[in-house]
């Protein structure tokens, strides 16, 4: 049977039987005083193919991508949302049409709340040219926005067709006493980009550190289409673009992301089949790093999961929420997932709190 319960102002179905099943008609409640709330949009790519259409004006549309962003848009202020981030794979097909049904659904954030973007390898070749992506997206874009702090300017041999023009890019923000930078690093960020990342990092060593890059958690050695086993998952020790300049995950840890004491979150999609893992690791420094992948494959038109991190201070931690706009729903159960702690759970964030705490 099911148990009601009350979980920090959000109603929440726990299974207490045999058979997992969905909790539905479960809106999330306003966020509390004193909390804020960082959106990510999981990979939007299998949202294209029937549910990519047109309107009456010839306007691309794609139903399920834009129910997330209108109702993050519209919730701004009840849930406290102060930034949103877009995992990556942001498109299935490298098109003009694909990328256009991408910026008219994201043009809806534009003046609401800060956002960035990552490159997946769906949104690049594989030699790494993010031409389009940068068409709709550049830099440019992003110009007088206070809270932009920039972007790597490009591969020196190619210029910044690859890896360039906000491919690899930062934010800055600040929410209840708290001081942010939020880098957005491409699918396989080779060396060069991972030295200008260091840089960022290092200048902004006194905020609260979150990457967001694809490719990260997932299967440890090769894709696979199937239930993972226990012990397969993990950061991944493959890459997918990029060619020899690209880094696999481990790399990306090694050589970057575990050298910075302010680094605390790592938030990745790509892994569809995967659907959601989590795993905390140390940092050289000590210091305790929450890495966390999201990927919710389209089932139907209304299977929009997007997750919600709530921060709250005061408790110190993250309350993490896997919300679906359309159906207006937690999500309890998905794909071989049927554990509602793998999309409802919390992330203790003392550690980073009694380091970077003003």
């Amino acid at each position: 049977m099911w148990a009601a319960g009350v979980v920090s102002g959000l109603f929440l179905v726990l299974w207490a039987g045999a058979e997992p099943q969905e909790p539905t008609g479960f809106s999330l409640a306003s966020a509390p005083d004193g909390t804020f709330t960082v959106a990510v949009i999981p990979d939007t790519q299998r949202y294209y193919g029937l549910g990519s259409t047109t309107d009456t004006n010839g306007t691309p549309r794609n139903p399920a991508f834009e129910s997330r962003v209108a109702w993050i848009a519209k919730h701004v202020g009840r849930q406290r949302i102060v930034f949103v981030s877009h995992m990556g794979d942001i498109v299935d097909k490298n098109n003009r049409h694909q990328w256009g049904v991408a910026r008219h659904t994201m043009d809806r954030l534009e003046g609401v709340v800060p956002y960035g973007l990552t490159v997946g390898n769906h949104d690049l070749t594989g030699a790494g040219d993010s031409s389009l992506f940068q068409e709709f997206f550049g830099a440019e874009r992003f110009n007088g926005r206070t809270w932009y702090g920039g972007c790597y300017g490009g591969y020196p041999e190619t210029g910044p067709r690859v890896s360039g023009n906000n491919a690899n890019n930062f934010q800055l923000f600040s929410a209840e006493g708290l001081d942010f930078v939020i880098l957005h690093l491409e699918c396989n960020a080779p060396d060069d980009v991972l030295a200008w990342a260091d840089g960022v990092l290092a200048t902004h060593g006194r905020r609260l550190a979150i990457i967001s890059t694809h490719m990260y958690l997932g299967p440890l050695t090769k894709a696979i289409k199937r239930v993972p086993e226990p012990g397969e998952l993990g950061r991944m020790q493959w890459k997918k673009v990029h060619g020899k300049r690209g880094n696999t995950p481990q790399q990306l840890w090694e050589k970057c992301f575990s050298r910075h004491p302010n680094v605390f979150l790592i938030l990745a999609g790509d892994q569809s089949y995967v659907i959601a893992h989590r795993q905390e690791s140390r940092g050289l420094h000590g210091n305790r790093v929450h890495e966390v992948m999201q990927d919710y494959p389209r089932t139907s038109d209304d299977s929009d999961w997007l997750r919600l991190y709530r921060f709250n201070p005061a408790h110190k931690k993250i309350e993490v929420f896997t919300y679906s706009p359309a159906q207006n729903r937690l999500c309890g159960s998905a794909g071989y997932l049927a554990d509602a702690g793998a999309h409802q759970f919390e992330l203790d964030i003392a550690d980073a709190l009694g380091r970077f705490r003003k």
